[in-house]
């Protein structure tokens, strides 16, 4: 079992910047992958690493402007996202352990609680 708690979230004006984190109750070296809802949609992909940090996959939409990382000393990892728009409002989510081999798929088995972010134009 893994518990992960992520922080960070919050209201800023577009073209700001937030850094959520991610904490996990435990060392895992697995796959770490962060997810964002909006009110109405569905959970979708927003960014994946794997535990060494050697393969990273981002959604186009974020791409350039987000920047995930992780500091397994510190079982945390994070998503530095700049030139934040409204359009990036959501819900976002951490989750670890994939069950598919497609780190884009939201089927993990742990996740977070998620945290809001609120981008005022």
């Amino acid at each position: 079992q893994v518990q992960l708690v992520e922080s960070g979230g919050g209201l800023v004006q577009a073209g700001g910047s937030l850094r959520l984190s991610c904490a996990a109750s435990r060392r895992t070296f697995s796959t770490l992958g962060w997810f964002r809802q909006a009110p109405g949609k569905e959970r979708e992909f927003v960014a994946a690493t794997t535990w060494r940090g050697d393969i990273i996959y981002y959604a186009d939409s974020i791409k350039g402007r987000f920047t995930i990382s992780r500091d397994n000393a510190k079982n945390t990892a994070y998503l530095q996202m700049n030139s934040l728009k409204p359009e990036d409002t959501a819900v976002y989510y951490c989750a670890t352990d994939p069950i598919y081999s497609d780190y884009t798929l939201a089927s993990y088995h742990y996740w977070g609680q998620g945290t809001q972010v609120t981008v005022s134009s």
